[in-house]
């Protein structure tokens, strides 16, 4: 009887032991996969908060600042001024490496920083010559906000963008359509970042004959607006100059 109750005990104790570390077990990988699950969560919050981001792309209107500073690009001309020290005033032109000239220090890269920013890298540059270096940065010269305007109108060219100007007054600054114009598929080409460009196809012809100018899109520095070329004015280089009339008049396009 003895032998017997001790046998069963062990068993007994054997099968808690198993049944324990199995628990341990479970509660162990439970853990693992509830800080995965957390380290994933923390990590694609971070993602998201990174200022400015929002589906692995970046845009100067996700960063929060309402009126972002002017960032310097190639051939823009810029005077360097040193409060203290105006033997060190200087005009330079960023130059189309990005890179501009300092007098006595050599090359310093400028694109692509705002006005303070290129301050502050100035300033920590003279600070091996200087002490305490006050530096202001002033544009001079930069490129104008301007809008392309190309195909079937007047005067193709790029054209400076001074005021709020929509396609209709677009198309009129570049000296208006051709006869060969296709008035009904004029097409604005407007670029989002440096793979995306957006097209929107507008029917000029329709939005002013009706009056419907709310259609009528406002550009936006950099934008391309194309008129292209109608049917009539591409066939008829191979008709008659007697039957081009016969088919259609390049008014009805």
């Amino acid at each position: 009887m003895g032998s017997r109750a001790q046998i069963l005990r062990m068993m007994t104790h054997f099968v808690l032991g198993l049944t324990c570390c199995t628990a341990q077990q479970g509660l162990v990988a439970a853990a693992q996969e509830n800080q995965s699950e957390v380290i994933a969560k923390q990590a694609g919050a971070a993602e998201a908060a990174k200022p400015g981001t929002a589906d692995g792309s970046w845009s100067p209107a996700l960063t929060g600042v309402r009126r972002p500073l002017y960032r310097l690009s190639h051939s823009d001309v810029l005077d360097i001024t040193f409060s203290f020290s105006p033997q060190f005033d200087q005009t330079v032109t960023i130059q189309p490496d990005g890179f501009i000239s300092l007098k006595g220090l050599g090359l310093l890269y400028a694109a692509g920083a705002t006005a303070p920013e290129l301050e502050n890298a100035i300033r920590q540059a003279y600070a091996a010559v200087l002490h305490d270096p006050q530096v202001t940065v002033a544009l001079r010269e930069f490129e104008k906000p301007f809008f392309v305007a190309a195909g079937e109108v007047g005067r193709p060219g790029k054209y400076e963008l001074r005021a709020d100007t929509t396609v209709a007054e677009a198309v009129a600054i570049a000296g208006g359509l051709t006869s060969r114009a296709k008035h009904s598929q004029v097409v604005l080409f407007r670029r989002v970042s440096d793979e995306v460009v957006e097209s929107h196809l507008l029917n000029l012809k329709s939005m002013l004959n009706t009056r419907r100018l709310e259609e009528d899109l406002h550009l936006r520095p950099g934008d391309l607006l194309y008129v292209p070329q109608n049917l009539i004015s591409k066939i008829r280089q191979y008709l008659p100059a007697s039957n081009v009339s016969m088919y259609a008049s390049p008014t009805q396009f």
